[in-house]
C-alpha cells in the first residue's frame, strides 16, 4: 500500500515540477486558461447545439438546446409513465432510507423473474443478490449527493440568476421535480445490471445497463457503442464537472478570502486541494463513502441552517421574493423569446446541479447493498428533491433577497453572469458570498468553508464515477487506477487555475453530454424498471 502511494504521488507531483522548473509563478494561471478555453469554447458548441428549425425562433439566436428538448420531455414520460412516482412514492423512498424495509432486504434467496445475460451465460438466476455491494442505502445516496450538491448550488444558482433573474428559479425547481423520476429510472437500472466481481467489488452504472440492457432487448451492437460513448464522456465530465469547476470555485473563494494576490496563488491551491483528494480516493468507494456519509450531511444542515436564518430575518421579503420567481418565469415582457431564454437557463443550472438524466449517480447507487434494484431507486429520486428542490432554492431566495428591488446589481447583465457590487465585479460563488456578507457577520469564512466542503465532496465522488468508466474502457486493473487518478488531479490543478466562464463552459458540457448515450438507454430499457418496480412493492406487501 504504502508503495503504491508513493507511485501515486511521484506521478502526479511530475508534471507540477517540471512546470516550475520551466515558468516563473506569476502567468501560469494565464497559461493554463489560454491553453483550455479554445476546447471549451469547441465543446460548447458541439454539445448545446440548436434543435434544428429553432435558431432565430422567438428572437433566439442561438436557438433551442436540443439537449434541453431531450431532458424536458424525458423526464416528463417517465413521471406520467410512472403515476407521478416523484410525488407519490416519496414517503416510501423517505423509509428506505432510515432503514424500515432493511429486514427485507435480507430475505431468503428467491428466484429471479428477469435474469441477465451475459456473453451468453445466465446469471443471477437464483442467488440472494443482497450479499452483493459494498456500502448501504444512505452511504450510497449519501454518495451520489455529495457528487450532485456542490457549487452548482452556490455559484450555479447565483449565475443562473445573474443571467435569467429570479425566474430562471422556477424553471430549477420544475426540472428537479420531474428529474426525480428520470433518477429512479437510472439509478434502479444501474443496480439491476451491475457486474459483482469475485472479490465482491461492484462496477455498475450506464455503462453496463447500456451494454447488458441493450443486448437483452436485441440491441447488443447498439448497446456496446453507446456504453463505450458513455464511459468515454463520463470520463471527460469527471475531469470538468467533478472537478474542475469545483476546484475554480474553492481557489477563488479562498483567494477572495484572504487577499492571495500573484499568478500562480490559484495553481498552489489546486495543488494542495488535489493532495488532499488524492489522499481518500485512493481507498475506493469505501472510504468515499465513509467520508461521504459524514462530510454531506454536516455540509448540508450547515448550509441550509445558514440560508434559513437570512430567510426568517428578512421573512418580510419572502413573499416578495416568491412573487418575482413566479411572475418573471411566465413574464412575457422581453417576449416569447425572453421566457424561452430564462427557462433554457433553469434547466441548464439544474441539470448540471443534479444531473439527472446524465446517468452519472446510478454509478454510486449500483454499490448499495440489495437484492431489490427499485429500492435504490426510490432512495435515489431523493437526490434532485434535496440539491434543487431544497439548497438551490434557499439559495436563490437569499440572493433575491439580497437584491431586492434591484437595489444591488441588475438581472441580464452582459449575458456572461457577471455583475457590479459596490463597485466589484463578481460571479458565481462571490454573488453568493457578497448575499451572506450582508445579513450574517463574519460570514466569509463560512461561505469559504462551504465551497470548499461542497468542491470536495464532489470531487471525490466524481472520482470514483470517472475511475468506474475509465475501467470500463481499459480494464480493471492497477495501472488503469492510477493513470485515471493521477489525470483527474492534474485537472483539479487546472480547474482551479482556469478562468470562470472557460471552466463552467466545459464543465456544462461534459454533463450534458452524458445525456445523449443514457436516454436512449433508458427509453428503451425503462419496462425493466417497471418490473422491477412491482416486485418490490409486492415484496413489502407480502411482508407488512
Amino acid at each position: 500500500m504504502k508503495t503504491r502511494i508513493n507511485l501515486f504521488l511521484l506521478a502526479f507531483l511530475s508534471p507540477f515540477f517540471l512546470l516550475a522548473q520551466n515558468a516563473e509563478a506569476r502567468g501560469i494561471d494565464e497559461r493554463i486558461n489560454d491553453a483550455f478555453t479554445p476546447f471549451s469554447e469547441w465543446w460548447v458548441g458541439v454539445v448545446l447545439h440548436a434543435f434544428p428549425g429553432t435558431k432565430g425562433l422567438f428572437g433566439l439566436e442561438d436557438g433551442i438546446p436540443t439537449i434541453i428538448f431531450i431532458l424536458v420531455f424525458g423526464a416528463l414520460f417517465f413521471t406520467i409513465y410512472f403515476g407521478f412516482i416523484n410525488v407519490r412514492r416519496f414517503p416510501l423512498a423517505i423509509n428506505v432510507v432510515r432503514g424500515k424495509y432493511d429486514e427485507l432486504e435480507g430475505h431468503s434467496v428467491e428466484a429471479q423473474t428477469m435474469v441477465n445475460i451475459d456473453g451468453g451465460d445466465i446469471v443471477d438466476t437464483i442467488r440472494d443478490e443482497s450479499k452483493d455491494g459494498e456500502v448501504s442505502h444512505f452511504q450510497a445516496l449519501a454518495t451520489a449527493v455529495s457528487g450532485t450538491v456542490g457549487n452548482g448550488n452556490i455559484a450555479g444558482v447565483a449565475l443562473a440568476i445573474a443571467i435569467g433573474g429570479p425566474g430562471a428559479t422556477f424553471w430549477m425547481i420544475i426540472c428537479g421535480l420531474i428529474g426525480m423520476s428520470t433518477k429512479f429510472v437510472e439509478c434502479t437500472l444501474g443496480v439491476k445490471f451491475r457486474d459483482v466481481d469475485e472479490d465482491g467489488t461492484v462496477y455498475g452504472g450506464p455503462m453496463y445497463y447500456l451494454s447488458r440492457g441493450l443486448k437483452e432487448r436485441g440491441f447488443g451492437t447498439l448497446g456496446m457503442a453507446l456504453a463505450a460513448i458513455f464511459a468515454l464522456f463520463c470520463v471527460l465530465a469527471s475531469f470538468g464537472g467533478g472537478n474542475a469547476a469545483q476546484s475554480n470555485q474553492a481557489a477563488m473563494q479562498l483567494v477572495d478570502q484572504f487577499g492571495m494576490s500573484g499568478g500562480g496563488a490559484r495553481t498552489i491551491i489546486g495543488i494542495v486541494i488535489a493532495l488532499l483528494v488524492g489522499v481518500i480516493i485512493i481507498g475506493g468507494i469505501k472510504r468515499i463513502a465513509s467520508v461521504t456519509e459524514k462530510i454531506v450531511p454536516f455540509m448540508a444542515l450547515m448550509y441550509i441552517l445558514a440560508c434559513l436564518y437570512i430567510i426568517i430575518i428578512n421573512f418580510g421579503k419572502v413573499d416578495d421574493a416568491f412573487g418575482q420567481i413566479f411572475g418573471q418565469a411566465f413574464s412575457m415582457k422581453a417576449g416569447i423569446g425572453g421566457l424561452i431564454g430564462v427557462l433554457i437557463t433553469g434547466f441548464r443550472r439544474a441539470a448540471f446541479s443534479n444531473e439527472a438524466g446524465a446517468g452519472s449517480a446510478s454509478i454510486a447507487h449500483s454499490a448499495v447493498k440489495t437484492k431489490y434494484a427499485a429500492s435504490e431507486g426510490l432512495v435515489a429520486l431523493l437526490e434532485p428533491f434535496i440539491d434543487t428542490v431544497v439548497i438551490c432554492t434557499m439559495t436563490a431566495l437569499v440572493i433575491i433577497i439580497f437584491n431586492h428591488g434591484g437595489a444591488e446589481f441588475a438581472y441580464g447583465g452582459d449575458g456572461s453572469g457577471a455583475v457590479i457590487i459596490d463597485g466589484q465585479s463578481l460571479e458565481g460563488a462571490g454573488i453568493t458570498a457578497a448575499a451572506f456578507g450582508e445579513y450574517i457577520p463574519f460570514s466569509g469564512p463560512f461561505l469559504t468553508l462551504a465551497v470548499v466542503l461542497f468542491a470536495l465532496s464532489t470531487m471525490i465522488s466524481w472520482s470514483y464515477y470517472g475511475l468506474q468508466s475509465w475501467m470500463y474502457l481499459f480494464g480493471r486493473n492497477k495501472w488503469a487506477d492510477i493513470s485515471y487518478k493521477v489525470l483527474f488531479l492534474i485537472f483539479i490543478v487546472i480547474g482551479a487555475a482556469g478562468d470562470m466562464s472557460a471552466v463552467w463552459g466545459f464543465s456544462d458540457a461534459m454533463i450534458l453530454a452524458l445525456v445523449f448515450p443514457n436516454m436512449i438507454g433508458l427509453v428503451l430499457l425503462y419496462p425493466y424498471v417497471k418490473e422491477e418496480l412491482n416486485r418490490y412493492l409486492s415484496a413489502i406487501k407480502a411482508g407488512s
